[in-house]
This record gives structure tokens, sequence and C-alpha cells, in this order.
């Protein structure tokens, strides 16, 4: 259960950098918001998912 819980850990953490760099580079880039909308909010939603998933872990951990 521990692993399981680092590795949601560490997804959210890759995850979060990711949409730190993406989000804003897709907002400035020229059309960029029409053409990848659907990549960020899929990259948001997975983010919202794994908050979760570490809320719930943490439970059965601590």
């Amino acid at each position: 259960m521990t692993l399981a819980f680092q590795l949601s850990v560490f997804a959210l953490i890759v995850t979060s950098f990711l949409l730190v760099i993406g989000v804003p580079v897709v907002l400035a880039s020229p059309e960029g918001w029409s053409s990848n909308k659907n990549t960020v909010f899929s990259g948001a939603s997975l983010w919202i998912g794994l908050v979760f998933l570490v809320g719930i872990l943490n439970s059965f951990i601590s």
C-alpha cells in the first residue's frame, strides 16, 4: 500500500510540473487554446483525480 501511495504522489508531482509548464505555453501560443483545449482539460482532470487518489490512499497509510 505504501508503494502505491508513493507512486501516486510521484505521479501528482510530475503532472503538476507538466501543467505548470504546459498551460502557459499553450495559452501564449497563437491558436494554442483552440487547438489544445482538450489536452489542457484532460491534464486538469488527471490532476484532480490524482489529488483525490492521494487523499484516499493517505487515509489508509496513516
